[in-house]
Formats: C-alpha cells, structure tokens, sequence
C-alpha cells in the first residue's frame, strides 16, 4: 500500500475529529448561556410570584377591612323602629289593625298577602323596600289569577304604615281605586 492512500483517512478523521472537538466547545458554551438564561428567566418568575402573593395578600386585607365596614354601615341603616300605635291607627282607619298586617294595603288580600309572606316579605317595612318589580314577579309566579293585580302603590303605601302615617294612608287609599292611582 501507498502511503498517501492511508494518509488521506487519517488525515480525514483527525480534521474530523477536530471539528467535533470545536462544536463540541461552542455547543458547551451555548448550554451554559442557555442555562444561564433559563436560571435568569425562573429567578424573574420567582421574584414576580413574589411580588404578586403580596399583592394578594394586601387585596384580601383590603376586603376582610370593607367587608367588616359594610357589615357595620349595614348595621346602621337598618332602619329605625318606629313604635307602633293601635289604637291611632284603629281610630284614623276606622278599624282595628294588626302589627304588619299586609292586609291594610289597598289591593292586598289574604291569599296575595299569604304570597307574600311565602317569599320572606312579612312587614311593612319589608314590603316598602320591595321594587314594584319583584312585587310584580311574586304575583306572576302566583299564576294568572294574582298576575293581574297592579302592585304599583303598595310599597308606598306599606312605608305609610310603617312610618305610623296613618291619616296620609287613609286619605291616600280613598284616592285610590283597588290599589291603583
């Protein structure tokens, strides 16, 4: 064999294996700045999870503070109790009136007032904060023969009573024809 036909292998493998050795080094030094980046990347994630569980932490404090407010505002506008006097109403109205009796309401009956009751409204002042709306919805899912009623004046009408203003109520009502203006 001729020297120059072994030498061109070799010399083939040794700038092979110098090329490997030389991506070898930048594909190390790649890997390292990869690593470094990633690193860089989970220390930026850490620090904002951070900052944001304290976020978290401050908004939850703000919330148990308001909600302990509003708990508090609540507990101040519940309305004032405004004693009720039997004997004046039974004297203005002419007859004799229970506490809260829905009844007193112009277009209210026993079987609207029973309704009524069924959903948690049980008072005057009860009735007097109810929107003509939801009123209006009781009576429609009391059927067809309570959904033709008009409860546009009753909550006003129950504020009357519950503020004890029952000369305003009397005169009121007979203005009023079944209920309505």
């Amino acid at each position: 064999m001729n020297i120059p036909c072994i030498l061109i292998p070799v010399l083939v493998g040794l700038i092979c294996g110098i090329l490997g050795y030389l991506l070898g080094k930048m594909n190390s030094k790649n890997d390292n700045s990869l690593s470094a980046s990633l690193q860089a990347d989970l220390d930026a994630c850490k620090a904002n999870t951070k900052n944001l569980n304290a976020r978290i932490s401050t908004l939850e404090a703000d919330l148990t503070a308001k909600t302990k407010a509003s708990v508090q505002s609540f507990a101040a506008t519940t309305p004032a109790v405004i004693p009720f006097d039997s004997d004046l109403a039974a004297n203005v109205l002419g007859k004799k009136i229970k506490e809260n009796d829905l009844k007193i309401v112009e277009g209210i009956g026993p079987k609207i007032e029973a309704l009524f009751n069924a959903a948690g409204i049980n008072t005057w002042y009860e009735l007097s904060q109810t929107s003509t709306e939801k009123l209006q919805s009781i009576l429609d899912a009391g059927g067809e023969n309570y959904a033709m009623h008009n409860p546009s004046t009753w909550a006003r009408q129950a504020l009357l009573a519950y503020q004890g203003k029952w000369q305003d109520l009397k005169e009121w009502q007979d203005s009023l024809l079944g209920g309505k203006e």
